[in-house]
């Protein structure tokens, strides 16, 4: 699919599966609208129920507490504005899609290490201004450090208030469930994990409503009219049912290899969030004294494809708002990249970043990568 090129921007985008694109083709060949009543209705219905089924089960979900949604950014705006919570409180370290929908939202901090500080959420809650929605995703994007959403979740609800969780990031990468996690409300993309761009989910838990910010037709019980995307729910349910067997990859021992002879060679570098949970397959590095902006071109001039922080900017280079948040120095923050891998990644598209990487400093990527046999 990316050919030569090293893509190492999985968080970004992750390469369509085979058995994903033939879902979407299959779909395609079928002509009648799921919310009809005659044969070729029912079959694209089937086909709608069955993806509705796979996603459920990739959380531990029932098949009707999925809202399919257009990706995760619409999931996010549904669960905050169709609570009907007029408070709400995210973390600082969110997506900008959750951070976009309330200008006025309470912010919580986090550490160092881009940890939420859960102390500072339960002082905020205790607050009595009404019942709260409260926004924790489960892996962060651009450091890949991973939340206690469950300690989260417990001190929402001590509160009375619901917890959102963005785990767009997760599936395929850690282990999940709904309802360990204790979120009332998931929001998950397809194409975050193998399937087609312009699909995602709101998973509702077994108690929570949401109110539909789109009207027309009664699609998605209620909760989301238009016409539903079959061939892209169709690919998103076959990404979420292989979505699993990724957790077996070497991925880890892949990053930890790329961190390793980057700091190796280079003793300046600075990754973040490195000394928190993270997701196996996310690096964030800075090179100090070369913006992010240089990087990313020169690297993808030598075929290695990365990221300067979240790739939903139009395409805009900009200092990391997370690193902002963690506290690192401005001047350092511009300087990082984001390096996310694949469970297909091989060996030679880390030995080629390492060689691109290191070549702006003017060292050398050094001795050879450890091989990770791949599964």
């Amino acid at each position: 699919m990316t050919g030569s090129v090293a893509y190492l921007d999985h968080n970004a985008s992750a390469p369509v599966k085979p058995a994903v694109r033939a879902a979407v083709a299959a779909a395609l060949e079928l002509c009648g609208n799921p919310s009809s009543v005659h044969r070729h209705g029912r079959l694209a219905r089937r086909t709608l129920q069955r993806a509705r089924a796979q996603v459920a089960a990739l959380v531990g979900a029932k098949p009707e507490q999925v809202v399919f949604t257009s990706g995760a950014t619409e999931a996010n705006h549904l669960a905050l504005l169709g609570v009907g919570c007029r408070r709400r409180i995210v973390s600082a370290i969110e997506h900008d899609s959750v951070q976009s929908v309330d200008p006025q939202a309470v912010q919580v901090p986090v550490d160092a290490d881009g940890l939420i500080d859960l102390g500072a959420l339960d002082v905020m809650l205790a607050r009595d201004e009404g019942r709260a929605v409260v926004s924790v995703m489960l892996a962060n994007n651009e450091t890949g450090v991973i939340q206690p959403v469950a300690e989260a979740a417990r001190i929402a609800h001590r509160h009375d208030a619901l917890l959102h969780c963005d785990a767009a990031q997760a599936p395929g990468r850690i282990a999940l469930d709904m309802a360990s996690l204790g979120a009332d409300l998931l929001t998950l993309s397809a194409h975050k994990i193998g399937g087609p761009q312009g699909v995602g989910a709101l998973v509702l838990g077994p108690a929570v409503e949401v109110a539909a910010l789109q009207r027309g037709g009664g699609q998605e019980l209620g909760r989301r009219a238009g016409t539903e995307n079959l061939p892209g729910i169709a690919g998103f349910g076959v990404a979420a049912e292989l979505a699993p067997e990724d957790l077996a990859s070497p991925v880890a021992a892949r990053r930890d290899e790329l961190e390793r002879r980057a700091k190796q060679a280079l003793p300046t570098v600075a990754v973040f969030g490195d000394a928190a949970p993270r997701l196996g397959n996310t690096s964030c590095l800075a090179m100090p004294g070369v913006g992010a902006e240089t990087q990313v071109i020169a690297l993808d001039l030598a075929g290695v494809a990365i990221s300067a922080g979240a790739a939903c900017s139009s395409g805009k280079v900009k200092t990391s708002r997370v690193l902002l948040a963690m506290g690192v120095d401005p001047a350092l923050a511009a300087c990082a990249v984001r390096v996310s891998l694949g469970p297909a990644t091989e060996a030679w598209e880390i030995e080629r970043f390492l060689a691109a990487w290191l070549a702006l400093s003017g060292r050398t990527a050094g001795e050879q990568p450890t091989r990770v046999r791949a599964q």
